[in-house]
């Protein structure tokens, strides 16, 4: 039996200085390991060329390793000073915007010339969608408990009780949010060493990861940019309820928030997973009330603390626009005919296109019960009519309804990251619609997808780049394929 050769150049778990040369698609930067034998690649998410960082090996090959970022030792010669806190969610704050709009262009269309096998790609280009706000875009955030610190000057873990995020690539290690992150909402954020210097006041101990115990769990806010509403939810374990006074809380966080405090709900959450809300346990409202309502191209939502909603509503809007321009770019395809919504989540896609055309038929296809409840509710709150939900997986209810074979012209997928399970897609294809309009938040899944299509006759129209997560790797896809 052959020997296997063994990679020389890295072991598992080993901890490396790697300057960054280049980057790769998903925010991954490229290292270079230079040898007598040769060059080896390591990739680091979540970096830049020009930084020198210090990264853990994750996993070796022969041809590449991965490994993950421990810490950034120097900046890129690209980056600026920001007036925001670091946090791991926002890797690429300190880059100028165009900048990381000229990486996120670059790697992804290099994907569908790769992957999806496009070659002309960069001639199907239509627009790239930057955000309406480059700071504070997000409407929801989590923030953590921890009995477990970080001292950032001694660059190491301390006792101490902590409110904000985990230590990047350290589940166990709180690091506490002095002030603005510059994602969320600065009113919250640079209060929110009031409300840790509150709760650690109050003598009840914050989470401990390893030990799984703990009264303070998370504080997650949601807010509407329509009404400039924040809805807050406390999540506790049981043990130390009788000790807390909740509605002693919300009179703090109205003295701090005042009318903008919508409502402030408690979670009871024992379970010992590192999950916010609790499979089991209850959610009960404290003060005010347990909706706040956002709009998006005009329509009404009501967001409750458990409803998925977009995260950046000023950027959906574009991409919703964008989306329905697709779609409605030869309304002799959707006007007086069905058109299927795959993947539909709360509905918003499907509602648009109902109000902009002309007796077209929605049928929304979810399998997340809640948010096709959701979905029926708004589309009832906004008047709009024409609209069938369904909660089903898309390739059972496929199999399950066969009378639309060869009767849809117009078919929007917006799937998960996972992207749609070729069984399934196969079950899409098969519907044999004239054209489809594919949202996606993970370009690698849907340029795999592209070549199926393709192969089935697909072609790749046109394809426009919407950056819905500024100063993250994330970027999401709108791509018109037609037969």
């Amino acid at each position: 039996m052959p020997r296997r050769e063994r990679n020389t150049f890295v072991k598992r778990n080993q901890i490396l200085e790697l300057r960054i040369e280049d980057y790769a698609f998903g925010g991954k930067g490229i290292a270079r390991i230079k040898s007598d034998d040769g060059s080896f690649v390591v990739f680091v998410p979540n970096t830049l060329p020009g930084q020198l960082v210090k990264a853990q090996i994750q996993k070796s090959s022969k041809k590449y390793a991965e490994a993950k970022l421990i810490d950034v030792l120097e900046p890129s010669k690209d980056e600026v000073e920001v007036p925001f806190q670091d946090i791991p969610g926002a890797p690429y704050i300190q880059l100028p915007i165009e900048i990381q709009h000229q990486y996120k262009k670059e790697s992804t269309l290099s994907l569908f010339k790769r992957i999806g096998k496009v070659e002309n790609i960069d001639a199907l280009f239509d627009e790239f969608i930057t955000s309406p706000n480059v700071f504070h875009y997000r409407n929801k955030m989590e923030y953590g408990f921890s009995a477990i610190g970080y001292d950032r000057i001694l660059k190491t873990d301390k006792d101490e009780f902590t409110l904000g995020f985990k230590r990047r690539g350290v589940w166990w290690m709180g690091d506490n949010l002095e002030k603005d992150s510059g994602l969320f909402d600065k009113q919250l954020e640079d209060n929110l060493i009031n409300i840790r210097k509150y709760c650690l006041e109050t003598g009840l101990e914050p989470w401990h990861g390893p030990k799984r115990e703990g009264f303070f769990r998370y504080f997650v806010v949601r807010k509407s940019f329509k009404t400039n509403e924040l809805l807050c939810n406390l999540v506790t374990t049981s043990k130390d309820l009788p000790n807390f006074d909740l509605q002693k809380f919300a009179s703090f966080l109205k003295d701090i928030l005042g009318e903008r405090l919508a409502g402030l709900l408690h979670t009871i959450n024992d379970e010992t997973g590192d999950r916010t809300i609790a499979t089991s346990g209850s959610l009960d409202l404290v003060y005010g009330k347990e909706k706040i309502v956002e709009e998006l191209l005009g329509l009404n939502f009501e967001i409750s603390m458990k409803s998925f909603f977009q995260t950046n509503p000023k950027c959906a809007e574009k991409l919703y626009s964008k989306v329905v321009e697709y779609v409605l770019e030869d309304k002799t395809k959707v006007d007086n005919t069905v058109v299927m919504d795959l993947f539909c989540g709360t509905g918003t896609i499907g509602q648009i296109v109902a109000s902009r055309s002309k007796n077209a038929k929605i049928v929304g296809v979810d399998i997340v019960a809640s948010a096709i409840k959701d979905a029926k509710e708004n589309a009832k709150r906004n008047n709009i009519e024409g609209l069938k939900f369904f909660a089903a997986d898309v390739g059972k209810f496929l199999n399950e309804h066969p009378e639309y074979q060869n009767k849809i012209k117009t078919i929007i997928l917006d799937p998960a990251r996972a992207g749609i399970v070729p069984k399934t897609l196969q079950k899409i294809i098969d519907l044999n619609a004239d054209r489809m309009v594919y949202v996606s938040c993970n370009p690698a899944t849907q340029a795999r997808d592209t070549e199926l299509l393709r192969e089935a006759g697909y072609q790749l129209k046109k394809i426009s780049l919407v950056d819905q997560f500024p100063h993250t790797s994330h970027i999401e896809t709108v791509v018109l394929f037609e037969k």
